[in-house]
Formats: C-alpha cells, structure tokens, sequence
C-alpha cells in the first residue's frame, strides 16, 4: 500500500485554511467522503493502480467504504452536536475536546466490529482477527485526523464565542441585568455581597458568590485574583512587582473600594497569573 506523507508545515497550514474558510456544508463532506474512499481503494491493492494491466474499479471497497464514511461521519456530527450542548457552548478545553475525540473514537470502534464481520459474511471472507484489528487501527487513525479537520472551524468559532460575545445574566433583587463578557471589568465581595464593576465605574449588587461565578465564567478571561475579587484580563491597566514575590494590580476601572484600588496577587499564584495574563 502506498503511503502519502505530509510534513509539519503542510498540515500546519492547512489547519489554518480550515479554521478560516466557510463552514463545511454536508454536501462539501460528502464529497470529501467519496474522494477519500476512490483514493483508499485504488492505492489498497495492486489490482486496483489506475495504471496496472489487470485493473479493475474496485466497486465493492468503494462502496463500504463510502457507507462506513457516512456511519463515522453521522457518529461524529451527533456526539459533535451533545459535547456542543452540554460543553462546548459554554467554554472550549483542551480537555473536553480529547474527551469528544475519544467518545466519538469509542462509538466508531463499536460500530465497526459487527460492520466489518457483516460485510465479510456478505462477500463471503474470513473474518480473521489480525485483518479486523488492522482495519479498525487505520480506521480510527483516518478518523481522528478527518474528524479533526473537519470541526476545527465549528470549534475555533466557540472558543471565539465563548471569549469575546458570551453573556452572563446577573439578578439582583427584582432587577435582572446582562452583562457581555467584554463590559465586565471585575467581580468583588465585600461584606459577603458580591458587586459586578463595569469598565466604566458602574457597580451593579448581584446574587452570586465569587465561587459560583468562578465556576460559570471563562477562565480564559476571568481569573480568581484573591478571595476577594475576580478580575477580567483586559481590565488590567498595570501589574507591579511588589515585595516578598508578590504582584500588585492595577485596573482600569475607576471604582473607590480598597479591594480593587490595590488587587494583590500572592507569591503562590504569581506564576499561575502571569501564565494567565501572558
């Protein structure tokens, strides 16, 4: 079987076509799906090279493969569509897309093993283990990079979503007020009420703890400064070294309140803040 390789640079560049082109339409898919599928089964056996004496189109091949695209692709776009309910929407982790990509992996494993012992049934071939796990190796290799490839846009769009256009819907008494993720310039507590400071000074009383908006915020955008305040990144106007190995914040919102006036940041979370704003 001829092999295609494709260096670090190729694959960098197109990763970065792909998450700046238009979105993938089924129909651009399932075009994909069939060139993927003529190119397989004509590189899969001598048979089959467009220029050997005895070829032959390899109908069969192309067709399985063809209903095994779709399968994979059908898995992949549902459990796409649930992690995008339930997590994707809400922030975009290195660690929830490798769960994505492990789940949708695990569902086309089980998929494939009855599908492969079915069609060898109907072309009537052995199914011999060593033929099954090869194939559902590459598989799962072709998948991985295809599955990849393919939603790379729909997630950079979140991970865009999440960090610049996102909401947060803050209720204070009969009062309910929404608030972008780019008007929030911190969160503080003070006598067990936590205040939401807009970038222009405004303060607004809301029902939240400071651990419950830890939880809910992007920490791409929020972090947890001290026990007392949640400071957004672009609020930041100016960070000092200070003593001890400690680091003194300085925001751009003009509010008269000790907490914010003087934000202190703890030796023990300096590196993991500057990780942060860097």
């Amino acid at each position: 079987m001829r092999t295609i390789v494709l260096n670090k640079n190729t694959l960098k560049a197109l990763w970065y076509t792909l998450i700046s082109s238009s979105g993938w339409s089924w129909f651009q898919k399932l075009i994909v799906f069939i060139i993927f599928s003529l190119v397989v089964n004509h590189l899969s056996t001598p048979e089959s090279f467009p220029d050997g004496a005895s070829y032959r189109f390899p109908i069969e091949g192309f067709l399985s493969t063809i209903v095994l695209c779709i399968l994979i692709g059908i898995i992949a776009e549902l459990n796409f569509k649930f992690y995008k309910k339930k997590y994707f929407s809400k922030k975009i982790e290195i660690i929830t897309i490798v769960r994505f990509m492990v789940t949708t992996l695990g569902y086309i494993t089980i998929m494939y093993i009855p599908l492969f012992i079915l069609l060898n049934i109907v072309a009537g071939g052995d199914t011999e283990f060593y033929y099954l796990l090869i194939g559902l190796l590459l598989t799962l290799l072709v998948s991985f990079v295809a599955i990849g490839l393919v939603y790379a846009q729909d997630m950079y769009k979140l991970y865009k979503l999440s960090i610049k256009d996102a909401e947060i819907t803050i209720e204070s008494g009969a009062k309910t007020t929404k608030l972008t993720y780019g008007n929030i310039a911190c969160f503080y507590s003070e006598n067990k009420i936590v205040y939401a400071v807009q970038n222009d000074g405004k303060t607004i009383i809301t029902d939240f703890t400071l651990n419950e908006l830890e939880e809910k915020l992007n920490d791409q955008l929020f972090l947890r400064a001290n026990r007392q305040i949640i400071i957004h990144k672009d609020a930041v106007e100016q960070i000092e070294k200070i003593e001890n190995g400690k680091l003194r914040v300085r925001l751009k919102a003009c509010v008269e309140n000790d907490a914010i006036a003087e934000i202190n940041i703890s030796r023990y979370k300096r590196r993991a803040f500057m990780n942060w704003f860097q």
